[in-house]
């Protein structure tokens, strides 16, 4: 199932029924899983390994070299599990050696056209990039996060679960879970609860965490002080649990 045009390296590792499309490059260092599609142009880098039953479009790079001007050409890598849909002229790049040497991609995520995922990152699971979304170096994705289409997102911030940001928004501070958020520079507009809905969180979950970003984002209370009356109030429930923790967690602070 691989096209006569197509360049794969002789030591690169391809798995059963995988097929790979004309004028495709697969380099020497890639692991490429059962039942993967890779499409015609597109280029797989040294340091690869991808899982199984992905779908690669066309013209897609996926593990070339950090954009980094430190990177001195050291062995780091790119990971993809499974099941993921990399839509048309996508953009992964490898980690580098000062930042962990690993950019992780994980399982059922769509990467629409013209995403970038830079070095260093790390994506959970059924993650949505809608089209030229843009993660800078060393960005956090976590579960079921959609990221609106031309938005933007800076160094080393954290994107929280079941979030949704709307199309162009740039995010310069950590975005929590569970919120909307949306404009320059990114900001909160409430709870995504249609979302979590979906998702199967019960009425009660979504109560508590609606209560709770109401303290966080609606009160007086300094945030150490809202942290605290949210622990007193729900902070037994694990959903709302995940909303203290990352907001403890913050570095960067979170968008305001």
């Amino acid at each position: 199932m691989i096209h006569p045009t197509a360049i794969v390296h002789p030591n690169a590792e391809i798995g059963d029924n995988v097929e790979i499309g004309p004028y495709s490059v697969i380099g020497e260092n890639v692991s490429i899983g059962a039942g993967t599609r890779i499409g015609p142009h597109v280029v797989i880098e040294d340091w690869t390994e991808i899982g199984e039953d992905n779908n690669i479009f066309q013209f897609a790079s996926i593990g070339a070299p950090p954009q980094d001007l430190k990177f001195g050409g050291e062995k780091t890598t790119l990971k993809i599990g499974d099941r993921n849909m990399i839509r048309e002229s996508v953009t992964m790049h490898r980690g580098t050696g000062d930042g962990g040497g690993q950019t992780i991609i994980g399982d059922d995520n769509l990467f629409m056209a013209y995403t970038h995922v830079a070095h260093d990152c790390r994506v959970g699971n059924h993650v949505i990039m809608a089209n030229c979304a843009t993660l800078a170096g060393h960005v956090e994705v976590d579960d079921y996060a959609i990221l609106g289409g031309l938005s933007a997102y800076h160094q080393f911030v954290r994107i929280g679960c079941h979030v949704m940001i709307s199309g162009g928004a740039i995010a310069t501070q950590d975005v929590p879970p569970y919120v909307i958020a949306q404009g320059d520079r990114a900001s909160t507009h409430g709870v995504n609860a249609i979302g979590l809905s979906r998702r199967g969180f019960s009425k009660e979950a979504v109560r508590a965490i609606k209560n709770a970003y109401k303290t966080i984002y609606r009160s007086d209370l300094r945030l150490e002080d809202a942290l605290e009356q949210i622990m007193g109030e729900s902070g037994d429930l694990p959903e709302v649990k995940v909303f203290i923790d990352f907001i403890k967690g913050s570095e960067r602070g979170i968008i305001r």
